[in-house]
Parts: structure tokens; sequence; C-alpha cells
């Protein structure tokens, strides 16, 4: 049953770690593209037209790319977790489907608009389009991450036979984490598209196209990265308060905090080790920890020791927290120093530029790192506190989940390959079109 357990688990997470990859993108894409047509509309100027065009063909991607991967997670629920539908389908089947039915349409309905309606629409009419595909991306990660915080900090409900029915549907939309959870992410997406459009655009000025949307796409990005990475850093602050409130054991493993502490340090490094109960090569810096989560330097942070083996395992959620704050310095780092560039009116540096290049992907990895957190961290719950892990998995045999597992690792492997790959090609196709158009002007001005 373990083994069958854990197959399960990372078939799911390799699921959903795929699909989330994509959403994180598209989300905040959306509305920089709703920017890039909304400047066009003011000025008039070709550059925001440009812009628009080449990153709507990344966002047409993306959207394609987390649609089928959303339906494959999905039919996860039925074939290795019925037990997560049988005791809160009640609740988790209508918030799925209010995603589907107020967001999900909305976006695919008019991105054909979007795509293929530059000559076929007025242009009042594409602009709607865009706002309705930005409003309706946003709107489903609303319902989704309403269905995820429900599971984390369950609210609104009543137990009936060991299943689950809703008694305030308010309380069930708005529990108590979800504010945060949606800010969080929606600030996670913001970052990781505004550095898409950076590193793509630092890939085509590192091929010699350095025309007016590619300046406008590098600035776009960087400001955007510079002006919300404080914004991420106080709400990530906020939401590690709530979740200190309401899952004490999760941030004791972030910690990685064994022993109840008055004034605990802040581990900087160090290798847990569960078996023992105790950290190795502990780097720490003495109340820290405390001052951050409880905003004194004498606060009190439960240890794991208080859970039994009632807690989430250790090491994943402790070193994925400190790649996600690690990665998010790092761009705060880059986006400001590209910033002052910018604000100095001076040419980005060869070197940052291959830099930027290099985190083109930057927030996938922010993204991903924050996402194990908070989903490892939640074990042994698949909903905190109603429905364990272990009581929601499958019958299927541990060969059969092995056999779909590689299957699946193979084929997103790919696809992730193919994906940055077409993506670069894009970038390079598109420095090919405006040089040619540079030429084809310089000799028509010539002639």
């Amino acid at each position: 049953m373990m083994d069958a357990l854990i197959l399960a688990r990372i078939q799911f997470a390799a699921n959903i770690s795929f699909h989330i990859l994509f959403p994180t993108i598209t989300i905040a894409l959306a509305w920089i593209l709703l920017f890039f047509k909304l400047r066009y509309n003011r000025t008039g100027d070709e550059a925001w037209m440009n812009a628009y065009r080449f990153h709507v063909k990344i966002f047409a991607l993306c959207f394609a790319l987390g649609v089928v991967s959303g339906i494959t997670m999905s039919f996860q629920f039925g074939t290795n977790w019925p037990g997560f539908m049988e005791k809160v389908g009640n609740i988790a089947g209508p918030l799925l489907a209010y995603e589907v039915l107020t967001a999900f349409f909305l976006e695919a309905t008019f991105l054909g608009i979007m795509l293929f309606g530059f000559n076929r629409v007025s242009n009042r009419v594409h602009t709607l389009a865009t706002v309705l595909v930005a409003g309706g991306t946003t709107l489903s990660a609303f319902w989704i991450l309403v269905l995820n915080s429900w599971m984390h900090t369950p609210a609104g409900f009543e137990m009936r036979d060991g299943v689950a029915f809703a008694t305030d549907w308010m309380a069930i939309i708005f529990n108590p984490s979800m504010p945060y959870r949606l800010v969080h992410m929606l600030l996670a997406s913001g970052l990781t598209a505004a550095f898409v459009l950076a590193g793509l655009a630092a890939y085509r000025m590192r091929r010699g196209d350095t025309g007016n949307d590619v300046r406008a796409s590098l600035k776009t990005g960087l400001v955007l990265a510079a002006v919300l990475m404080p914004l991420q850093i106080i709400a990530g602050d906020l939401h590690g308060l709530n979740t200190l409130e309401h899952q004490p054991a999760k941030v004791a493993a972030m910690e990685g905090i064994w022993e109840t502490e008055r004034g605990a340090a802040l581990r900087l490094f160090a290798i847990p080790d569960q078996e023992l109960r105790t950290n190795h090569a502990e780097i720490a810096i003495p109340k820290l920890a405390s001052l951050i989560l409880t905003h004194s330097w004498d606060g009190e942070i439960k240890g794991l020791n208080e859970f039994g083996t009632d807690h989430p395992p250790v090491a994943p959620v402790f070193y994925a927290f400190r790649i996600m704050i690690g990665t998010g310095l790092l761009m705060l780092a880059v986006s400001w120093l590209g910033c002052v560039y910018l604000y100095r009116r001076k040419a980005l540096p060869a070197l940052l530029l291959r830099v930027l290049v290099g985190m083109t992907f930057a927030g996938w990895v922010a993204t991903l790192a924050g996402w194990y957190t908070t989903e490892i961290g939640r074990q042994p719950w698949l909903v905190h506190g109603v429905l364990r892990t272990v009581d929601a998995v499958s019958s299927v045999p541990s060969p059969m989940l092995a056999t779909s597992l590689t299957l699946y690792l193979a084929l997103y492997i790919g696809l992730i390959i193919a994906f940055i790959s077409v993506v670069f090609h894009l970038a390079r196709k598109a420095g090919l079109q405006a040089e040619a158009h540079q030429i084809l002007t310089q000799n028509t001005t010539e002639a």
C-alpha cells in the first residue's frame, strides 16, 4: 500500500507540476498583452502592436499545454484518488465546475479573436476580447485557488456519515487562507511572465534585434519584476503568518525546528535528519525566525516534536522553501539592477543580458519550489484535518502506477523541451522578420 501511495502521489505531483508551469505564465501574460494593446491604442506606435503579436503566440502555446495537462490531471481524481471525491466531492465538484463554466469557456472563446482577429474585427472588439481573456485567466485562477485553499484551511461545511456537505458557500470560498494564497499566486504569475518577457527580449537583443518592440518588452518585464518582487515579499510574510496560525507543523518543517523554541533561530542551511529528529551542519541566525514569523524577538514557534509523527516530511519542505526564497531574491537583484541601467538610459551590459536569458523561466523554479513547500507541507493530510492522503488513494496496483508514471514523465520531459525550443525559435524568427523588414525599408528609402 505504501508503494502504491507513494507512486500515486509522485504521479499526481508530476502532473500538477507540469500543468502549473503554463497557467503561471498565462495568468499575468494576458494582462501584459492588454497593456501592450492599450498602449498601441493610445499612441499608435507599431512597436506595442508588434510586442503584442509576438507574445500572444507564447500565450496561445501556454494555453494549449495548460488545457491538455489540466484534463489529464482531473482524470486522476477518479483513477488514483477516488476517496477525495467520495468524501469532499460535494465541495470540490462545484468549485471545479465554476472554474470551467465561468472562466475556461471565456478564455477559450475569445482567444481565437486575439490570435486571428487583427484584421477581421474592429480594434475595439479585439481589445474587448483581450480584456475578456485576461479576466478569464484570473477568474480561473481564483476558483482553482479557492479549492486548493479550502483543502488547507477547510471551512463552511459539516460532516455527515463521513462525507462533507457545504453549509456556507461564502465561508468555503473565502476560507482563512484563500486571500493570502490568491495574492501570492497572482504575484508569482506576474513575476514569471515578467522574466519571460525580459529573458526573450534579452535573447533577441543578443542576436542583434534591437527594435522598439524588443526594448519595450525588456523595459516592461524589468519594471514589472522590480515592482512586484517587494510586494511578493510582503505577501509572503503575511501568508507565512496565516500558515503559522492554521498549519504550524508546516511552518516547523519549513524552518527545520524540532523543539518548541522562544527566540527561534533562522536556519539558513541545515541537513534535517527525520530519523534522529535533529539537524546537521546547521547555519543559523539567532532569533531571526521568531522575529519574521511572530514579529517578536522572543516569539514562540512550535517544534515538530509537538506533533509526534503527524507532520510533513521535513527535508523536502525545508529545501523547497529555501529554493523559493533564494530564487526570489535573485529575481529581485537582477530586476533592480536592470532598472538602474534603464533609469540611467544606458544599454544593459552583455553579462546582464546573458543572465536574463538564463533566467527566462526562473519564475518556474520559484513557483514549483513554493508549490512543493505548500503541498508537501500539508501532508499527511489531503484535506487538512478532514481527509488523510492514505485514506483517499485508489487500489490501482503498483506496477500499473509505475508504468503510467514512467510514460507521463517521458512525455512531460519531451513536451517541456519542445516548448522551450519553440519559444526561442519564435524569438529567433521574430528577429529575422524584423531584420528583413529593416533591410526592405532601407532599400525602399535608398530607391
